[in-house]
C-alpha cells in the first residue's frame, strides 16, 4: 500500500535502520537464489507460481492491479540484505524498519537516478508489497507454511513543501531472519545488476548458490532447471534461451558449457579463478585502474 507522509528527521527515528551507502559488497539471500520466488518476465505476470520439490513448497500469488514481483524488483531486497549484513558485521544495530532515499537504492543497483527510474522503483515496491508468498522453507514441519509479502508496508515520505524526501519500508521476519543468519547470505558480483535478461539473472543467482568455487564446478539437467525457473514459456523456448546464454558466456565469473548424458542436455558451470587481491578490492566496491 503506497502512502505519503511528512518525513521527520532520521535521528528522531531510532527504530529505523539507515544503510551504509553504495560502496559495500553486494549480498544476496541463498533462499532467494535457490528457489523460484519471482517472475522472470518483463511483462505483467498474474498466474501464480505453485512449486513443489520434496519437502519444499512455494506458492507465489500476485494481484491483477500490480502483477507479480519480478527478478528486477528483487534488487531492492539485495540492497536491503547488503546494507543489513554490512551493519551487522560493523557492530551496528539493524532493524526490519528501513529508511532510505530512492537515490541510494538506485545507485547501489546500478540504475539511473532520474524521474523515470524513480517511478519504476515505486512500481517495483508496489509489486513487492502486493505479492504474497507461502512457503515451507525453514519451517520445522514441512506441512506448515510461512505466509508473507516481500515488503509488509512502504510509504513515500515528503518534506514540509511536498517534495520527495525518502522511502520507509518494513521487511518481513522470514526475510530478515535469513539475512541476519550469516550462513544464509552470499556475496555476489556487482556485475549482476548489468544483466538485462530475466533468465540470465535467475541463472546467475542459481549458479552462484550451487557452483561457488568448487573444483570442477556443478551441473544441472535442463529439465531440472526448467522446473526450478517456474517460467511460463514452453520447455523448447527455455532450452533455446539457455543455449544462447551459454553461447554468449553471459554470467560474470563463470564458464558455462553444455554436456550430454543419457541423451539429455546438462548445463555445467565452473567458477573462473580470480586474483585474491582483485577479489578483495571488488568486495569493498573498488576497481583497479590500469595506468599502463
Amino acid at each position: 500500500m503506497q502512502r505519503t507522509t511528512t518525513f521527520p528527521a532520521i535521528d528522531a527515528q531510532p527504530d529505523f535502520f539507515v544503510g551504509a551507502g553504495s560502496g559495500i559488497a553486494v549480498r544476496d539471500s541463498q533462499d532467494l537464489m535457490a528457489w523460484p520466488f519471482f517472475s522472470l518476465a518483463k511483462s505483467k505476470r498474474v498466474r501464480p507460481i505453485d512449486f513443489r520439490m520434496g519437502d519444499i513448497s512455494i506458492l507465489v500469488e500476485a494481484t491483477a492491479e500490480h502483477g507479480m514481483a519480478t527478478i528486477w524488483d528483487a534488487d531492492v531486497l539485495i540492497w536491503v540484505a547488503s546494507q543489513i549484513v554490512e551493519a551487522r558485521d560493523a557492530g551496528r544495530p539493524t532493524s526490519r524498519l528501513i529508511a532510505a532515499t530512492p537515490h541510494e537504492i538506485l545507485a547501489f543497483t546500478r540504475r539511473g537516478t532520474g524521474k523515470a527510474s524513480y517511478d519504476r522503483l515505486k512500481a517495483g515496491l508496489d509489486r513487492l508489497q502486493s505479492t504474497t508468498i507461502a512457503t515451507s522453507i525453514r519451517q520445522r514441519d514441512a506441512r506448515r507454511r510461512h505466509r508473507f509479502s516481500w515488503i509488509n508496508e512502504w510509504k513515500e515520505c515528503l518534506d514540509g513543501s511536498g517534495r520527495a524526501r525518502g522511502i520507509e519500508m518494513i521487511i518481513p521476519d522470514w526475510f530478515y531472519e535469513a539475512v541476519i543468519d550469516q550462513a544464509l547470505i552470499l556475496t555476489i558480483n556487482s556485475a549482476y545488476f548489468s544483466l538485462t535478461g530475466g533468465l540470465e539473472r535467475w541463472l546467475y543467482r542459481l549458479v552462484r548458490k550451487h557452483g561457488g568455487r568448487q573444483k570442477g564446478g556443478w551441473s544441472f539437467d535442463f529439465q531440472h532447471l526448467y522446473l526450478k525457473s517456474a517460467v511460463l514459456s514452453p520447455m523448447k523456448r527455455f532450452a533455446f534461451e539457455l543455449r544462447d546464454i551459454v553461447r554468449r558466456q553471459a554470467l560474470p565469473g563463470y564458464t558455462l558449457r553444455i554436456e550430454y548424458a543419457h541423451g539429455r542436455e546438462r548445463l555445467n558451470f565452473v567458477a573462473i579463478p580470480v586474483d585474491p587481491f582483485d577479489e578483495a578490492m571488488r568486495r569493498v566496491g573498488l576497481r583497479l585502474v590500469d595506468k599502463s
